[in-house]
């Protein structure tokens, strides 16, 4: 019995379905097509979101110059054209692919290997630390993968004079500052990025736990395909939400970071101050729900496509039901 969460319950009702799966929860192979579903779930979000992307950062970075969204939007296009919206797409694109892989991949991994660890009663009992760990192990590994290509990212979308594509870029940062420039905004990158990715899964998983208790009228075996990736994409939008809020600051400090070649850490904290520190987090809102909800449902809706088996959420093991059942 190596397999949590009330998963055991899932495969004996899974032989039950019509449905053929194509391969067994925490095989191989299931965490190769979990890796591949949450590339594409990442790269494209990401990079839909560029031009929003481009106008959040030169807000974060000049706000007097860039007042609001909508100005924001204006001075760029006045200033640079139209096409100035898309600058970033290839880094945006390669670095958030990878860091899908990494999220969401690893995420399955370390998910199922905690589990395993705790034994099935406990991973029931402590499943949002177990969440909360598995994210936060899988997004240490996940920024690694993203950071060289993040820094591009904002030279290209906020330094004035820096060429606008990923093959000029990459080889003139390269050379000037090397693997040091590249990774140096890891450690805020794990600070924004980590809070943010442990918020991410484990209020994605109580809030998709808690709907099916609470909300949808009928358990998810009987919800249509498309029921349950609305009930996914409601869930993605919540957590968002809760993200946005959770990693504003940090986002702020890595956006000012990372156009100066010079800034420190605790220097550009101060200087920005409390307030300064929240600005922009409307757009980001609604820029981190959206995204957090299309990346659950690109997510689910790959793992449908590739005939993945999609447990359903935590339910208690029947070992543990008896045994609170015998104390009451």
């Amino acid at each position: 019995s190596d397999m949590p969460f009330g998963l055991i319950s899932a495969k004996c009702n899974a032989s039950n379905e019509k449905v053929q799966y194509s391969c067994e929860v925490g095989s191989p192979k299931f965490y190769a097509l979990a890796a591949f579903g949450g590339m594409l779930s990442c790269g494209l979000t990401h990079t839909a979101m560029v031009p929003l992307d481009f106008v959040k950062c030169r807000i974060q970075v000049e706000p007097g110059k860039y007042k609001g969204i909508v100005s924001g939007f204006r001075v760029s296009i006045l200033e640079d054209g139209v096409r100035a919206l898309s600058r970033g797409w290839a880094p945006t694109l390669i670095g958030y692919s990878m860091q899908g892989v990494g999220k969401f991949g690893f995420y399955e991994v370390f998910k199922y290997t905690y589990a395993n660890l705790v034994g099935e009663e406990n991973a029931y009992l402590w499943r949002t630390s177990l969440y909360l760990a598995a994210s936060a192990s899988a997004e240490f590994f996940a920024d690694i993968m993203l950071c060289p290509m993040e820094a591009i990212k904002v030279r290209i979308q906020t330094q004035p004079g820096w060429p606008t594509t990923l093959r000029e870029s990459w080889p003139l940062m390269y050379g000037k500052e090397g693997l040091a420039g590249l990774y140096k905004g890891i450690v805020p990158l794990w600070a924004r990025q980590i809070p943010y990715t442990m918020v991410k899964f484990s209020c994605f998983e109580r809030t998709i736990e808690a709907l099916y208790k609470h909300v949808v009228p009928k358990p998810k075996s009987e919800c249509s395909k498309g029921e349950q990736l609305t009930v996914t994409f409601a869930s993605g939008y919540i957590a968002g939400v809760f993200c946005a809020i959770v990693s504003h600051p940090a986002d702020t400090i890595v956006s000012k970071l990372n156009k100066d070649p010079n800034a420190q850490l605790v220097q550009t904290a101060k200087d920005l101050g409390l307030i300064g520190m929240w600005k922009g987090l409307f757009p980001r809102i609604l820029m981190i729900g959206t995204l957090t909800g299309l990346q659950w449902f690109i997510y689910d809706g790959v793992k449908v496509m590739l005939r993945m088996p999609r447990p359903p959420a935590a339910q208690m093991p029947e070992s543990l039901r008896k045994k609170l059942d015998a104390q009451n």
